[in-house]
């Protein structure tokens, strides 16, 4: 298939080849093998393409070998549940300091299956277990074709898990550099990390546009040395179930059940809750009940799984009566709006920047006020006291004072959640990122938009 006129289709003139647009959507990992933002947004992203007149969609989501039965012999990319349009990568011998593949004939085939769809449009959702050297292998098979990239961490820049997180205080880091990544990681040399920089930073000269979820981002990434002109913000929108009705009043309920919804790992802050839950009942207060929904305790540091498998054996012996604490387990999409029913707040304590916090947009979906640390993507989304609370991050004693407000404060809720703004939607998500792929910047499209509308 010939390449796409971009130009020419924007601006809705004739294109003189086939007028359907070709996209590729790379993920890290598909959500129904492994639950997490990045893989829900890429999926979201691609099923949203997928539904749009004039657009031929296909998705390559990466597995590694927690599932070995798929990693057939001789296989590297394979099809997905007999899905059309969906395929998976077979990552294996991945190198985490240099994010690339150590498995030559997996690179051979991952151009091969570019060479073979053709598309116009590659938009990577992230580099791990895929390989940053990817991007330029793109760049080499399909040399006219728009390469796009979606930063949904910091990995790029900061090797504790693309967190900037300071592994010996646990602060918040704001500026990498080859010293202070260094303190972080002794047993690496500056002059490791200046080469690992270097090596990430040729691959993504072969990127067109970087898309971000929150604008926040978009100083980081420029102070690293990401152009600020190929950095665009594209917020993450989603499908969501239909919120249950309600089966009590809105305006007089008792407001004193909260949820975390989340991957239980140490940087969702579960911890947190916990030491303000400890405070509440010390202080006397236990009048409210908190609800723990998700998984993936697994993947946590073994120091944080002993602390909340402790916390929870003690909770789980209390006499039910005294029990403020319970633990639901993970959840399917289909399940959030039993889940959300139950609760009249969502905690969102997390002691990273996290970056955009799906979790939010879902709450909102169901009318339910968050409560999130004070930093990041939480604090550019929630507004104190306008439709949300925000904490001081990482803070016990904050969170508690929090906690008590919320229960006790009359009308906060009933006004908290008259001031939540419908978050995005799918639709929303998939036509921004139409645009970046024509050549249209949101803000560039956003000022057409409101001419259009005054000239009107």
């Amino acid at each position: 298939m010939k390449t796409v006129d971009m130009d020419s289709t924007i601006h809705g003139e004739p294109a003189s080849v086939d007028p359907r647009l070709k996209v590729l959507v790379v993920s890290l990992y598909h959500p129904e093998l492994i639950r997490g933002g990045a893989q829900q947004v890429a999926y979201e992203l691609y099923q949203g393409l997928a539904a749009t007149e004039g657009i031929d969609a296909t998705l390559l989501a990466s597995a590694d070998q927690r599932w070995p039965s798929l990693f057939k012999s001789g296989a590297r990319i394979t099809g997905f549940d007999q899905r059309p349009g969906e395929y998976l990568f077979l990552s294996r011998e991945y190198d985490h300091w240099w994010h690339r593949s150590g498995n030559v004939e997996l690179v051979e085939r991952f151009c091969q299956f570019l060479a073979e769809t053709r598309p116009d449009v590659v938009h990577f959702h992230h580099f791990l277990t895929l390989g940053i050297d990817l991007l330029s292998a793109t760049r080499r098979v399909l040399p006219d074709a728009k390469i796009v990239f979606t930063f949904h961490e910091f990995l790029s820049i900061c090797n504790a898990n693309g967190q900037m997180v300071r592994t010996f205080d646990r602060s918040l880091c704001t500026t990498a550099s080859a010293v202070r990544c260094h303190q972080c990681f002794p047993n690496h040399s500056p002059e490791t990390f200046f080469m690992r920089e270097n090596w990430l930073k040729v691959h993504f000269g072969a990127v067109d546009r970087f898309t971000v979820p929150s604008a926040f981002m978009i100083d980081f990434y420029a102070r690293w040395g990401i152009p600020r002109e190929k950095l665009e913000h594209v917020t993450n929108g989603q499908r969501l179930p239909t919120p249950e009705p309600e089966t009590e009043p809105v305006a007089t309920a008792p407001r004193k059940r909260f949820g975390f919804f989340g991957q239980l790992v140490d940087n969702k802050g579960v911890q947190v809750i916990f030491e303000a839950v400890t405070r509440l009942r010390m202080a006397g207060f236990t009048d409210f009940v908190v609800e723990i929904n998700g998984d993936n305790l697994v993947y946590a540091t073994p120091e944080f799984r002993k602390r909340f498998e402790d916390f929870m054996a003690e909770e789980e012996a209390r006499p039910m009566e005294e029990r403020n604490v319970f633990l639901n387990g993970p959840y399917s999409h289909d399940e959030l709006p039993r889940r959300m029913k139950r609760v009249d707040w969502c905690i969102v304590p997390s002691v990273w920047w996290e970056i955009f916090g799906l979790v939010i947009s879902e709450a909102w979906a169901f009318g339910k006020p968050v409560i999130a640390s004070d930093v990041g993507g939480m604090a550019e989304r929630i507004g104190h006291d306008r439709d949300g609370l925000l904490f001081a991050v990482g803070d016990g004693r904050a969170l508690t004072e929090t906690m008590q407000r919320a229960v006790t404060e009359e009308g906060l809720w009933s006004k908290l959640r008259a001031g939540i703004r419908a978050p995005a939607t799918r639709e929303d998500m998939t036509a921004a990122m139409l645009r970046v792929y024509r050549g249209v910047g949101a803000a560039e499209s956003a000022a057409q938009h409101s001419t259009a509308t005054l000239g009107g």
